[in-house]
């Protein structure tokens, strides 16, 4: 640990974790990618700071932790929607902040991360990242197996991150304007199974509404809604799977594949998420509704190219932040602000 500097959970939330952007090359050994689940969210965070794009940070699920900083100084930003609240270490009043925008923390400042709102998670990323060993060449936490992160786990109560930037310089950064995630359907391929469902049934998979459950997790987003009809079962010889393969096990109700998936499974797979609307189910939670459309792979290599395009402008946007200016309106209606008026025509002033 680098004892010059560290950040102290003093409430974790409900699921705190370190995640990079994943484990990669090493799924053959049967360890899953893991990483974050809104992977633009993350990459953008880290630009506003500065950071390489893979530098890791805290996913925060649902509700965000409350922590202290042990540092003389550290940047650190918000990237997604939360309400943000820093308690000066002077005992100065509480201020609200702003997400997408630099904050620097110093010695004994503390940050409460309240309910993360529009979507299920949000990541804190801290200039240079934490100085914690990787594992297998990532940063993020599979906490199946208890690997890789933070002792392999989420974070709990008196946990004290340590940090490798303790002395924070420079202006507050922001992003200029917000990640647009898009809308309608999830697009989808299908395959590589798809002859394993009747005509029926991918109809049925392409026009139904289905809702996310309460049992969706980083490993999988099960839904519910109508039933997917299989030709002759669900089960195949396990195999390979990805990230944003969709399943019908059995019951004929979609599972969509996410970071924590398993390397290889033996249910069929109707459909695999293009990658650019990875992120937009990723920040799904339970009770929301979707349904997908089916695209050809050359359509979603586009649509992912458009969106590496909006990443980039909003990359090569990143500002110094503006200042926060309240107007006080009650003395801009009372106080004369205009002593005098000149006539045009004339050009004598009154």
């Amino acid at each position: 640990m680098n004892a010059a500097g560290f950040l102290e959970i003093v409430s974790p939330g409900l699921m705190t974790s370190v995640q990079d952007l994943g484990r990669f090359g090493s799924q053959a050994l049967g360890m899953p990618v893991a990483g974050a689940t809104d992977p633009i969210a993350l990459r953008l965070a880290n630009a506003v700071l500065g950071n390489p794009e893979n530098t890791a940070a805290l996913e925060i699920g649902y509700l965000g932790p409350t922590l202290v900083a042990a540092v003389d100084g550290v940047r650190v930003v918000l990237g997604g929607k939360a309400k943000l609240t820093l308690q000066p270490a002077d005992g100065g009043e509480a201020r609200s902040l702003k997400p997408w925008r630099s904050l620097l923390l110093r010695r004994g400042d503390r940050l409460a991360i309240g309910a993360v709102e529009e979507a299920s998670i949000a990541y804190l990323a801290v200039a240079g990242g934490f100085a914690i060993a990787p594992f297998m060449g990532s940063f993020s936490t599979y906490m199946r197996s208890g690997l890789g992160g933070f002792d392999g786990r989420a974070l709990k109560a008196g946990d004290r991150l340590p940090l490798n930037v303790v002395a924070a310089e420079g202006d507050e950064r922001e992003l200029a304007d917000e990640i647009d995630y898009g809308g309608g359907p999830i697009r989808v391929v299908l395959g590589p199974q798809e002859d394993r469902f009747t005509p029926n049934g991918i109809e049925t998979f392409l026009s139904a509404t289905y809702t996310v459950t309460k049992e969706a997790d980083r490993m999988g987003i099960r839904l519910d809604g109508e039933t997917v009809e299989h030709v002759r079962g669900a089960d195949i010889a396990s195999e390979g799977v990805v990230t944003g393969s969709i399943q019908v096990p059995g019951n004929g109700k979609p599972i969509i594949l996410m970071a924590d998936r398993q390397t290889t499974g033996g249910y069929t797979k109707i459909a695999t998420v293009i990658s650019a609307d990875l992120p937009r189910v990723g920040r799904m939670k339970p009770g929301d509704t979707l349904q997908f459309a089916a695209v050809t792979v050359a359509e979603a290599e586009a649509v992912r190219r458009e969106q590496e395009k909006q990443v980039r402008r909003l990359i090569d946007g990143i500002r110094t932040a503006m200042p926060d200016v309240t107007l006080d309106l009650n003395a801009l209606y009372t106080q004369n602000l205009i002593s005098g008026a000149v006539d045009a025509p004339s050009g004598q002033w009154r």
